[in-house]
C-alpha cells in the first residue's frame, strides 16, 4: 500500500476534469517505440479507440471482424512470433464469448498478449448482452492472468505503458471515451500488485477500483460535509492484488466497503474477502455491486442508483454503519448542491 493522498486532485464541489480516448491515443504512442506491438480488434475500431491506431500504424492493425475467438487464437499466434498483441473489443466478447481461447491459447501457455477490454459493468447501456459484470471473476480465476480495472485519465495512460513492458498475459479493463482526471501522474506511478492510500480517515473505509473511484471521492465529500472523514484505498490492480496493504487497511477500521462495477460475486469485494479471512482479520465487510443479477438496457446513470451504487447511496449506507442513523444524503440537501453533478447519460455513443 503506497501513500498518494497528495496525489489526489482537489476538484472540490466541481466535476473534476475529463480526457478523451487515452487509450487509444497512449497506445500510438507506445507503440511507435516498440515496434512489436500490434493491434487487432473484432469490428469495433472506433468504439474501442483504436482507429487512430489504424490510421497511424496501419501495417500493424488487424481488422478480425465479429470472431473474437479466432481473434485471440491469432493473437496467441502472433505472441509466439515475437509480437506484442493488443486484443480490443467490449469486455463481454473478450471474456465470455472466447474464454476456452484465453484460456488455453493465451493464459495456460503464458503468452504476452493484452486483452483491453472496454465498457465494463454497467458503464454500457446495452443490457445483458453488453454488461461485463462477471469478467472480473472469470479472469481472476484464470492461471497466469494479470488484471487490472482502471477507471482514471492518468492511470489509463501509464496502464498502457505498463502493460506493454509486462511480460505476460494481461487483462486490461477501462472505459471508452471520456474518463475523470483524479491523480496528479508526477505523485503517482501505477504498478501491478499494488494498492493506493487516497483519503485517510477512521472509522470506515472504502476499497475500491476502476470507475467507482470516483464515485468513492464523491461519497467522502458528502461524508465529509457532516463531520464524518473516512478512508479510500484504491486497488487498479485485481490480480495480483495487494493482500497485505488490504489487510493492514482492513485492521484500521471498524467497516470496510468495497465497490464493484460488478456482479459482488467473483469482484474485488469477494477477493478483499479472501484476503481478509485468509489471516482471520474479522472486519466486517460491506459489498456495494450489481447484486448477482443480469443487468438492463438503461442509461449508466440509471442504473447505477438502481443498484444502489451512486455517491449519496454509498455515503449513506456508510453513515448509519457508524452512526445508527439514517440520513439524506442526496444532492439537493448538500451544502453544495447548486454545483454538485450526478452521472450521466449519453446512450450508445458514450463520449463519442
Amino acid at each position: 500500500m503506497i501513500n498518494i493522498t497528495s496525489a489526489v486532485l482537489d476538484y472540490g464541489t466541481k466535476p473534476p476534469l475529463a480526457k478523451m480516448k487515452i487509450y487509444g491515443e497512449t497506445l500510438v504512442s507506445v507503440a511507435r517505440e516498440k515496434k512489436e506491438i500490434v493491434c487487432l480488434c473484432a469490428d469495433l475500431t472506433k468504439q474501442t479507440e483504436v482507429d487512430a491506431f489504424r490510421s497511424e500504424l496501419p501495417e500493424r492493425f488487424f481488422s478480425m471482424g465479429m470472431a473474437e475467438q479466432n481473434m485471440v487464437g491469432v493473437a496467441a499466434g502472433m505472441a509466439q512470433g515475437g509480437y506484442i498483441p493488443f486484443v480490443n473489443s467490449f469486455s463481454v466478447f473478450l471474456t465470455r464469448r472466447p474464454y476456452d481461447q484465453v484460456a488455453m491459447s493465451i493464459a495456460y501457455p503464458k503468452l504476452n498478449v493484452k486483452l483491453v477490454g472496454m465498457m465494463p459493468g454497467l458503464s454500457s447501456p446495452g443490457g445483458a448482452s453488453h454488461q461485463a459484470i462477471d469478467d472480473l471473476a472469470i479472469m481472476r480465476s484464470t492461471p497466469n492472468m494479470v488484471v487490472i480495472d482502471i477507471g482514471e485519465a492518468s492511470e489509463a495512460a501509464m496502464a498502457v505503458q505498463m502493460v506493454a513492458e509486462h511480460e505476460g498475459p494481461v487483462y486490461l479493463r477501462l472505459k471508452r471515451g471520456e474518463l475523470p482526471l483524479l491523480f496528479d501522474s508526477t505523485k503517482y506511478k501505477l504498478k501491478i500488485g499494488e494498492s493506493y492510500l487516497l483519503k485517510e480517515g477512521s472509522g470506515a473505509g472504502i476499497i475500491t477500483s476502476g470507475l467507482m473511484t470516483e464515485k468513492a471521492l464523491k461519497a467522502h465529500q458528502l461524508l465529509s460535509e457532516r463531520g464524518l472523514n473516512v478512508s479510500i484505498l484504491h486497488v487498479p490492480s485485481i490480480k495480483p492484488i495487494d493482500s497485505d496493504g488490504i489487510r493492514f487497511f482492513a485492521k484500521q477500521h471498524k467497516f470496510i466497503f468495497t465497490l464493484d462495477n460488478h456482479n459482488v460475486i467473483g469482484g474485488l469485494g469477494s477477493a478483499v474477502m479472501e484476503a481478509l479471512s485468509e489471516k482471520g482479520i474479522a472486519t466486517p465487510v460491506v459489498r456495494f455491486g450489481v447484486k448477482d443479477i443480469y443487468g438492463q438496457a438503461a442509461s449508466p446513470s440509471f442504473l447505477y442508483r438502481k443498484h444502489g451504487m451512486e455517491p449519496d447511496q454509498i455515503a449513506e449506507a456508510i453513515h448509519y454503519h457508524l452512526t445508527g442513523q439514517q440520513e439524506d444524503m442526496s444532492y439537493a440537501n448538500s451544502p453544495n448542491s447548486n454545483k454538485q453533478t450526478v452521472g450521466e447519460n449519453k446512450g450508445w455513443g458514450g463520449s463519442f
